[in-house]
């Protein structure tokens, strides 16, 4: 009983998993709570990247 606990403690295979869920959620927290900073700064970008592609 003793060694399966132990062997269950050093275990990790499970917590990529749990990770990558909580960097994805992150994330999406991050671009709701910053979505009109992030569309106004890629439209930003677009209308340079537009005037400089009309110029070319």
């Amino acid at each position: 009983m003793l060694n399966q606990l132990k062997r269950f403690w050093k275990e990790e295979d499970g917590m990529g998993v749990v990770e990558i869920a909580l960097i994805i959620i992150v994330l999406i927290s991050l671009v709701v709570i910053f979505k009109d900073q992030i569309t106004s700064i890629v439209k930003g970008l677009l209308e340079k990247v537009k005037a400089n592609a009309d110029s070319v």
